[in-house]
């Protein structure tokens, strides 16, 4: 006859580690570094959508057409950044692409969209959203490294380290 242990779905070592990532989430999203990045990225990003049309250029139509898209998709990847820890550091370096390329969108799309109102545009919000990024990332790290010493301990299953 063989021996088997009865334990309950919440001792599992998988449920264990689901609730120990929502706690690190939770801590990632609740200092006031991860809701300040939170915050002035969705600003970030929802300025780089319209700045075509606050800066005024809204007439060079590729320029204007690629910091809308861009400026949407750095909102929705930063935006919220704290519930999808698992896809943090992921995230924070696809907004950090969206930076650099926001950086360099008036030299590299097509048409004569290089002017000095759109290079100073486009490089002081490339900045500003690569920062943020960098910093979101930073934060989901600082948090993975603090809250990662009692996984370590445990071992065994797959799910007992944080895949990067």
């Amino acid at each position: 006859m063989t021996d088997q242990t009865h334990t309950t779905l919440e001792s599992h070592p998988d449920i264990v580690e689901m609730r120990e990532r929502h706690a690190r989430a939770e801590r990632a999203a609740s200092t006031q570094q991860g809701q300040a990045v939170e915050a002035l990225a969705l600003v970030t990003g929802l300025y780089l959508a319209a700045s075509p049309w606050i800066a005024g250029f809204n007439d060079l139509g590729t320029l204007a057409i690629n910091n809308l898209i861009t400026g949407i998709a750095y909102a929705l990847l930063l935006s919220g950044f704290g519930h999808a820890y698992e896809r943090t550091h992921a995230r924070a370096w696809a907004a950090a692409l969206i930076g650099v390329w926001t950086i360099v969108a008036p030299w590299v799309v097509a048409g004569n969209v290089d002017t000095t109102r759109t290079v100073v545009n486009n490089i002081i919000v490339g900045a500003v959203a690569l920062l943020l990024a960098l910093a979101a990332g930073a934060a989901a790290s600082e948090t993975d490294r603090s809250g990662r010493t009692g996984m370590g301990a445990r071992g065994g299953g797959r799910m007992g380290r944080t895949a990067r």
